[in-house]
This record gives structure tokens, C-alpha cells and sequence, in this order.
């Protein structure tokens, strides 16, 4: 199993916990700071074991070195440095506190959900509009949303080693390692890698 955290900061606080079928997981994830803002992502290398863990690899460190690009960017200059690789699926989001906004965009199956601190708030819980392909290897049209967040809004991601439904009541007074590590607890299959991440908004209220 892996897991790391954060501590919290001025825009989030994040937690992340995974396990592998293989000592090296196909699965990773990126959580990365920077000035007012902050880019969360969830890579699933195509596979398991070593091949599937070089390509999520790969695409990590993309996106730790260009984390304030928007988000379509990073997308394609993950595409480009994927090609020799068996490919990977993922699922960016990326908050600026100053306007008060996440955009995300996926290409894949990494789901992604974005749960609202009060119910009926900027128009409720929102999922993420995925699109089918493979980073890597066929990328296709990308497009971005961006919703208004606000402090205590909850993003959740999960890999397909994750069940569906894993966002159903989850309790939003949680601490994120609590709730990630329970998502995993109760959802993650015994045939694939599975990796969770929650990230909890703590930027200024729009």
C-alpha cells in the first residue's frame, strides 16, 4: 500500500492512498503547489506492474514541472511524452484561489467528482466529463470545464480499480486520508491496482 498527505495549505488539503497487484503500481498520483493555486491528478498506467508504473511515471513528471499550465496543456504534453510508452489514462483538476475556480479535463477512466460543502450550492455535486482514448497513444478532442468552488468543496478521484458508487454518502466532515483511505477500504477490487485521492478547497469563498 502507498499513502501520502498534506498537511494543508492556503488553497488545499490533500491525502492519497493506493495499493499495486505488483510491487511497483500502475497507479499514481500528483499533487502539486503553486502560486495561488494548486493541480491535483490521478494516472493509471495501461496494465499493471513495471510497464504500467513507467508510463504513470512518465506523465508524473510532466505535470510536477508544469503544474500551472492549464490543464488541456499538460494533457498534451503528456500525450507527447507517452509515446514510447504503453500509454496511460488520467484525470487533472486545477484550482486558483483567485478566482475561486477548478478546471479539470480526463481522457480515460480515472473518475472524478466534485462534492459541494452545501448542499445546493453553485448547482450541486459535479462529475467529470471524461473522454475515451489513451494518453499516449489516441488523444482525443479535449475539452475543460471550470466550476466556481468554494471552501469545503471536496474533490474525489479514483482509478477503475475503484467500484462505482464510491462518492455515495460519504460523510463530508471527514478528514481527506480518512475518506480516501475508506473509499479504498470499501471499494478497491482484488484484480487491479486501485488508488484514491480527495482534496478539500480551503481557498477564498467566492
Amino acid at each position: 500500500m502507498t499513502a501520502s498527505a498534506s498537511p494543508g495549505g492556503a488553497v488545499i488539503e490533500w491525502a492519497a492512498v493506493g495499493r499495486g497487484l505488483e510491487a511497483q503500481s500502475g497507479d499514481l498520483h500528483v499533487v502539486a503547489a503553486f502560486p495561488h493555486g494548486a493541480l491535483v491528478a490521478l494516472i493509471d498506467g495501461l496494465g499493471h506492474g513495471p510497464e504500467a508504473a513507467a508510463a504513470a511515471e512518465a506523465a508524473a513528471a510532466v505535470l510536477e514541472v508544469h503544474a500551472s499550465a492549464p490543464v488541456l496543456d499538460l494533457l498534451q504534453q503528456c500525450h507527447a511524452a507517452l509515446r514510447k510508452t504503453r500509454g496511460a489514462v488520467m484525470s487533472l483538476a486545477s484550482f486558483d484561489a483567485r478566482s475561486s475556480r477548478m478546471t479539470w479535463a480526463g481522457v480515460g477512466n480515472v473518475d472524478a467528482a466534485l462534492l459541494r460543502s452545501s448542499a445546493g450550492r453553485w448547482n450541486g455535486n459535479a462529475a467529470i466529463a471524461l473522454r475515451g482514448g489513451v494518453v499516449g497513444f489516441q488523444l482525443p478532442p479535449l475539452r475543460a470545464d471550470t466550476l466556481i468552488v468554494a471552501p469545503g468543496d471536496m474533490l474525489v478521484m479514483a482509478t477503475d480499480g475503484i467500484r462505482s458508487g464510491f462518492t455515495e454518502g460519504l460523510p463530508m466532515n471527514e478528514a481527506p486520508r480518512e475518506m480516501a483511505q475508506g473509499i479504498l477500504d470499501r471499494f478497491a477490487k482484488a484484480s487491479d491496482d486501485a488508488h484514491v485521492v480527495v482534496a478539500r478547497y480551503r481557498g477564498t469563498d467566492p
